[in-house]
């Protein structure tokens, strides 16, 4: 009887990452396509969403330089 190859292994490990890499793209379009929803909902409201996290006036200066 022989032993099974390495081949065999080596195929279920890329195999395996490929269905890994798969999964992680089908989760990051699940969040563009969320993302892109909530930015319609807020341009139908008039706010935009690029401007949001935007403060008028003078800025806090940066101490540690």
């Amino acid at each position: 009887m022989s032993k099974p190859s390495r081949a065999t292994q080596a195929k279920r490990t890329r195999e395996r990452s490929r269905q890994e890499r798969q999964q992680e793209k089908l989760e990051k379009r699940a969040q563009r396509k969320e993302l892109k929803k909530t930015r319609a909902e807020w341009l139908a409201e008039g706010i935009d969403p690029d401007l949001m996290d935007i403060v008028p006036g003078p800025q806090e200066m940066d101490r540690d330089l």
